[in-house]
């Protein structure tokens, strides 16, 4: 199998509303149906290669207890890429990317993780919480296991995730800057789509909305530019999509649109090997 998509409806430590946990299920229902095909936009109809080159695991089962999540969302995400796939998650809040890239990270050395997100994600705690939706990328980076860290479409950073930037290395890439071209990439690379990174005038469906953001056009062209790179794509999560605050599925839409589009990249690939 070359990818493995899974869903992973958690939400308990959102730090402002809850309902991502009902994401996975709202893409999928976007991605199936009939509102749109299982082309890419470089061609590839994923449709005909799915079970030989991709398959849906599924949701996971979690319990609420935030160190028991963690570690059950870490073992099955390992027990998805033992046999060498690619995984591909749907969440949920940002949170699951954590045990997510514990997973990869075991498992590719040298890992790059590009992130696209309205925030950093990198205060040590928040409101004492730290497994806050807003503290993965902290507690990745203090175990090392990630050799580097770019992220891409900030545009909220505080001088407390600046400092921790600055102490973890982090290639920040504020939006009011960044010229959306994305640096060279290789060797194993994840990528982290937290779709606040949109503007909420294309995708008003997420609990956090922070005006100024990147149309969807840029976002699919920044994954297009890493595609054309050197990296291998060996992971991926879309998070943070809230249904509860949609409108006529367009952020679900949106969801599915990037779902398709990574799982092109990675069976891509896969098929040039």
């Amino acid at each position: 199998m070359s990818v493995k998509l899974l869903g992973v409806p958690y939400d308990v430590h959102s730090s402002f509303l809850r309902g991502s946990a009902a994401a996975p299920q709202a893409v999928r229902d976007a991605l199936t149906g009939g509102s749109a095909n299982w082309c890419t936009e470089s061609g590839l109809d994923l449709e005909p290669l799915r079970d030989e080159w991709w398959c849906d695991l599924g949701d996971l089962v979690i319990p609420d207890d935030a160190p028991s999540a963690v570690d059950v969302i870490r073992s099955e995400a390992k027990a998805a890429i033992a046999d060498d796939s690619r995984i591909l998650s749907i969440g949920g809040d940002h949170l699951v990317t954590w045990p997510i890239v514990q997973a990869v990270s075991a498992a590719h050395d040298d890992l790059t993780i590009v992130h696209f997100d309205a925030h950093p994600d990198l205060y040590d705690e928040l409101d004492g919480d730290r497994y806050s939706h807003a503290c993965p990328f902290a507690r990745i980076m203090e175990e090392g296991r990630v050799a580097r860290l770019l992220q891409f479409g900030i545009r909220t950073m505080t001088p407390h995730q600046r400092d921790q930037a600055d102490r973890f290395g982090v290639e920040v890439h504020e939006l009011r800057d960044w010229d959306h071209r994305m640096p060279e990439l290789s060797g194993p690379v994840y990528i982290s789509i937290d779709v606040d990174v949109l503007d909420p005038a294309f995708a008003p469906g997420i609990s956090h909305n922070e005006p100024g953001g990147m149309t969807t056009r840029q976002l699919l062209d920044s994954l297009h530019q890493i595609d054309a790179s050197t990296a291998a794509v060996v992971g991926a999560d879309v998070v943070e999509i809230n249904p509860s605050r949609d409108i006529n599925d367009q952020t679900a839409m949106v969801g599915a649109k990037l779902v398709r589009e990574l799982l092109g990249m990675m069976i891509s690939q896969r098929l040039a090997r």
